[in-house]
């Protein structure tokens, strides 16, 4: 028998962006755990199908094609999905892209990609998203980073605009809250995805052998291992659920240990 605390996010639905793979597959994962139903965004060509088949949880998922950096394209993507789950409780921005190299050498047309997804697309999609939620209102998780706290090397763009997303988070909880809108952010590391073996190639040069051994070694210290892309999914969960009510306009990291804010 199911109770309320164990399917803390019973009746709702979810969107999550940038849901075809990485750390979005585990928020969707994590929500259909916690008794959602969830729609997945991504662009159009990514493997959104293959997302949904290894979901294996049936009418409880649910997709539509979506440019974060469009609002149009946004807009008619949560009319899709009202359309199919007949209501939108929440919202997870996880779309996002990075750009790697020296400061130095950031090309302009990197960090306006970088910002036009990680940040214009926040916006735009909680934008569109809250237009859908209904008159008992509704949350939003958004993806930030601990880059967006603490910076990495060679990622100043991507660190600017994580940093964005968390002041962003702050505002629109600040504007929102009178909607019963809670808007919360997450700062991963140190995350078991495809962006993490990136870095990991970008920094050893693209041998095969020596970025292998550098994604065994990009693990936060306390934890011994890798995050799993479940594991975010899971605080998601609790963000969007009544118990978090009380949490309001954070950016809570959870890279095991290493930030220590």
């Amino acid at each position: 028998m199911t109770t309320a605390n164990s399917a803390p996010l019973e009746g709702r639905v979810i969107a999550v962006t940038g849901a075809a793979g990485g750390i979005g597959r585990g928020i969707a994962r994590a929500i259909l755990e916690a008794g959602g139903r969830v729609a997945l965004l991504d662009l159009p060509g990514s493997p959104l199908a293959d997302a949904a088949a290894g979901l294996n949880a049936g009418d409880a998922v649910t997709t539509a094609e979506a440019d974060v950096t469009d609002a149009q394209s946004l807009d008619a993507a949560f009319a899709k999905v009202v359309a199919a789950m007949g209501r939108l409780d929440g919202l997870v921005n996880n779309a996002g892209v990075v750009r790697l190299g020296p400061a130095d050498g950031l090309k302009g047309s990197d960090i306006d990609l970088e910002m036009a997804v990680n940040v214009k697309g926040v916006l735009l999609a909680a934008q569109a998203a809250a237009r859908r939620f209904g008159p008992e209102g509704g949350a939003i998780v958004n993806i930030a980073s601990n880059a967006g706290k603490v910076g990495y090397p060679n990622m100043a763009g991507y660190n600017a605009s994580k940093a964005a997303v968390i002041n962003l988070t702050r505002s629109l909880s600040l504007e929102w809250a009178a909607r019963n809108i809670n808007v919360n952010a997450v700062c991963p590391g140190g995350v078991a995805t495809d962006m993490l073996k990136t870095v990991a190639d970008f920094i050893v040069g693209g041998d095969a052998e020596k970025s292998e051994e550098m994604m065994k070694n990009m693990v936060p210290s306390q934890l011994g291992r890798h995050i799993q892309p479940v594991e975010v999914g899971r605080v998601v969960a609790f963000l969007l659920s009544d118990t978090a009510k009380i949490i309001r306009g954070q950016a809570i990291t959870i890279d095991g240990g290493d930030t220590p804010y």
